[in-house]
């Protein structure tokens, strides 16, 4: 659904960096303007951390799609090892999860 919407997997990877850097300075914002103290800190970097795993597989899953899409979308049409040469024979290593 996301590829039908034009996001791609670089948007992905790029979204769970500034999500690592975003945890890191809202933590870094929340300990020195907040008078809450650290625990309340650790809990905005941990809350907006826990982004990051969720974009990074986004991310893989949109590439596997990107390489992969047309092999996947064919189902059943051609043996396994038909589509694993088809892979080797455009230049790419094929991945085994699609089939």
């Amino acid at each position: 659904m996301l590829r039908k919407l034009g996001v791609k997997s670089s948007t992905m990877y790029a979204a769970g960096f500034a999500s690592i850097g975003l945890s890191f300075a809202s933590w870094l914002t929340s300990q020195s303007v907040e008078q809450a103290g650290v625990d309340r800190a650790d809990r905005w970097g941990i809350f907006i951390g826990q982004w990051a795993p969720t974009f990074f597989a986004l991310g893989v899953a949109l590439r596997i799609e990107e390489t992969h899409g047309p092999e996947i979308s064919r189902g059943g049409h051609e043996s396994r090892e038909e589509l694993i040469e088809a892979g080797y024979a455009e230049g790419r290593m094929p991945s085994r999860a699609g089939v």
